[in-house]
This record gives C-alpha cells, structure tokens and sequence, in this order.
C-alpha cells in the first residue's frame, strides 16, 4: 500500500513540478517597426521621439495611434499619423494567454513607408510681392 501512495504522490509532485516550471517562463511577445521612406535617409520621429534614419528599425510597447514626423533637408517634412492594430492574440482574454502562459516568444512584425515631396521653393516674383506686402503692413503699423 506504500507503494501507491508513493506513486501518486509523486505523480502529483511531477505534476506541480511541470506547473511550476511552465508559469516561470513566460511568454512574451516583441513588437518592432520598420519605417522605410523614399527618397531614404530622412529622419524618423514616433511620438516626438528620434528613431533615428529611414530604412529604420525600432521596438514598440503598445498599439495604437502613433505621431510620425519625417524631415529630410530638400524635402518638405511630413507630418502624419500611422495606427498600429492590435492582433488577435493581443486582444483581452486571449493576451493573457500570450504574455503569461505561452512558453515561447511571438516576433510581431510591422511596417510602414512613407514618400516625401521635393521641397517647393518660391519664385522671385513671389518672394518680391510677399516682400512688399510685409513693408506696407511694418510702414502702416509705424503711422
């Protein structure tokens, strides 16, 4: 009779052991981001954070609505917004799963491009009419 006992109480102790072990190594999931951008080379901004320059790759924590602002000299700076969909296994109550009880780590993938325009300068003609404008409003103010 100790024998069986011994058996199922190792049996069980196996089984917390398993458990154990099983809630000690969490899942996790990354989340990165490429931005890509043509012409390449301009500098990226996520929320008035520098990322650094196109084709660039950072990490983010969450999903969602993210402010993107890209700068390249000759270019005219684009600002913009970019939503990050959550996926499915991200969602209330399957991220538990993910982040707690999942061994092994998912690898969320996204990317973004973005075209900048040719900076648009202002003929002569322009600049000499805004000009005048200017010194009539500074010589109205004057009187």
């Amino acid at each position: 009779m100790l024998g069986r006992g011994g058996r199922a109480g190792s049996g069980r102790l196996a089984s917390t052991a398993l458990i154990l072990v099983l809630l000690s190594i969490p899942g996790c999931v990354r989340r990165t981001l490429t931005i890509n951008t043509a012409p390449a080379g301009a500098l990226v901004y996520l929320n008035d954070e520098e990322v650094g320059h196109s084709p660039v790759t950072t990490d983010f924590l969450w999903y969602g609505d993210y402010d993107v602002v890209i700068r390249k000299e000759a270019h005219q700076t684009l600002c913009t917004h970019a939503k990050i969909k959550a996926p499915w296994y991200q969602i209330p109550p399957f991220d538990f799963f993910v982040e707690v009880l999942y061994p092994g780590t998912i690898h969320d993938v996204r990317f973004l491009s973005f075209t900048l325009e040719p900076e648009q300068l202002p003929g002569c003609e322009e600049v000499v009419e805004r000009a005048e404008e200017l010194r009539g409003t500074a010589l109205a103010d004057e009187r």
